[in-house]
């Protein structure tokens, strides 16, 4: 089979390899149909996360069961499934706990020591516990971002950002993880007021589509983006601040715009120390989360969707066949310039 293999620090190949098979009897092997690329794959790429050379990339992904092993008795070959991003045992003290991203024994583990979804194949371990039917009406499209954009979107702001009816929220950032926030904010949190800061005007033109109240551009400098942002609260600043890039500049202006009272919820992966500024927060009431998606609520989703009350199509922007990934790579590292949110491509 063909598959998308890293091997090492800004090096990937498109080599062939043999078809995985069932090691354990709770594996089942699935025959990838569509997979994207994510930020991750780039952070991997730069060195900024490690992985093993050799590994394949890849950490969402849509397919149809090919085989199961004999402890897996709720799926069957011939099942379109949802591959989530995370891997969890469902036995460890953190599954239990609803946290499969903690797993003891895999976790957040595609594309960095288990092999991922930018194949043709992938043996997905834990079956039972971490594979998804998608219903037929689900575009697998669709059932790509359900791997990881909309559960981190939804986990990282309605459930660990505490987005409520009423709540003021700021959007810090404007990719597709950012873009899936907002759709699903406007469409089941209810909140009062939602501004996106982005650096982009093609994304910020989406923001605006998707119901953004407000989109400011961040080129106009940190400074003036707190200025305006805060302005729009009556400079009270925001109940909700969502960190939806991973930059360390980022998180300085998340602490600016925060209420008193107020959350800061983290959903972009932070890779260099940050400095937090307890001095001016401290007495203000604030709490700050962090989040590595748990995927925990994608059946939540799958219904959500199923039942027509959001669309996440709009995040796909761009397709390739699988013998254009190299290609995607090169589009995806200049996104912006290419008005590229999540790419959808077809194995």
């Amino acid at each position: 089979m063909k598959a998308v293999i890293y091997q090492g620090p800004h090096e990937f190949t498109v080599e062939e390899r043999p078809k995985p098979c069932i090691l354990e009897p709770t594996d089942a092997i699935v025959k990838v149909t569509h997979t994207t690329i994510c930020g991750t794959d780039l952070h991997i790429l730069q060195g900024d996360i490690a992985s093993t050379p050799g590994c394949i990339l890849g950490h969402e992904g849509v397919g149809v069961i090919d085989s199961v092993g004999i402890g897996v008795t709720n799926l069957q070959p011939g099942e379109r499934v949802v591959i989530p991003a995370i891997n969890g045992c469902g036995r460890c003290v953190y599954c239990r706990r609803g946290m499969a991203s903690q797993c003891e024994v895999t976790g957040f583990a595609f594309g960095m020591v288990l092999d991922g979804m930018q194949a043709e194949y992938v043996r997905v371990p834990h079956a039972m516990f971490s594979l998804y039917v998608l219903p037929e009406e689900i575009d697998p499209g669709v059932g790509v971002l359900l791997s990881d954009v909309l559960p981190t979107a939804y986990e990282g702001s309605i459930l660990n950002g505490g987005v409520g009816m009423g709540s003021s929220v700021v959007i810090l950032g404007a990719g597709p993880v950012a873009l899936a926030v907002l759709l699903l904010l406007k469409k089941l949190a209810g909140p009062s007021q939602v501004v996106v800061v982005g650096r982009g005007q093609s994304r910020l033109g989406v923001a605006k589509m998707l119901g953004a109240d407000h989109v400011l551009t961040c080129l106009d400098g940190d400074a003036q983006v707190v200025k305006s942002a805060k302005a729009l609260t009556g400079n009270r600043g925001f109940d909700v601040v969502i960190e939806a890039v991973g930059l360390t500049e980022v998180l300085e202006t998340s602490q600016a715009l925060v209420a008193a009272g107020g959350t800061i919820a983290l959903l972009g992966a932070h890779m260099y120390k940050c400095d937090l500024h307890l001095e001016s927060l401290w007495l203000r009431n604030i709490t700050l989360k962090t989040l590595l998606v748990n995927t925990s609520s994608v059946p939540d989703l799958l219904r959500v969707v199923k039942a027509g009350k959001i669309h996440p199509e709009v995040l796909i922007s761009h397709e390739y066949s699988f013998q254009d990934i190299e290609a995607a790579y090169e589009a995806f590292k200049t996104a912006s310039k290419h008005g590229m949110l999540k790419v959808l491509i077809t194995v």
